[in-house]
């Protein structure tokens, strides 16, 4: 009884090694930190976004910042997000990004995780990529005293 209790947990620690192996492997063959999109647009070419700029001002409290530079070909899916290579606690320091909120660590009951939380992984939701082309539809927004321009 004890020597198949044994033989499993070798087996799957064994397994999760290899995984773990192989997946740092993966990752360091097709990950280059220093690199980034040059220039993201429409097929039209109508909206050209420069590689890095200024950040733009806050408009209200709690506006989640804009990204200033392009993200043209950044993947983000449930099981890569390419923000966190640099703007993830292990890296923004190597890369002079601004480093992830504490409160994307918070889940929805309030707890402190050791990891980003789900609702905060997928960075686009709320963070979008600033530019100064005309807006779509009409807006009449003021930006609250102190913030904005």
């Amino acid at each position: 009884m004890k020597s198949n209790v044994l033989r499993k947990r070798l087996s799957l620690w064994a397994a999760l090694m290899s995984l773990v192996i192989a997946g740092v492997a993966f990752a360091a063959d097709d990950v280059d930190l220093s690199q980034s999109p040059e220039v993201a647009a429409t097929a039209e070419g109508q909206i050209n976004m420069p590689k890095q700029q200024e950040r733009m001002a806050l408009n209200y409290v709690n506006q989640p910042p804009m990204i200033p530079h392009s993200i043209d070909g950044y993947q983000v899916s449930k099981n890569t997000n390419r923000c966190l290579q640099c703007h993830g606690v292990e890296h923004y320091r190597t890369t002079g990004a601004p480093r992830i909120s504490p409160t994307h660590f918070m889940d929805s009951d309030g707890k402190v995780r050791g990891n980003v939380a789900p609702r905060r992984y997928f960075c686009l939701q709320c963070h979008v990529p600033q530019t100064d082309a005309a807006p779509i539809v009409g807006n009449t927004f003021e930006p609250m005293p102190g913030f904005g321009k």
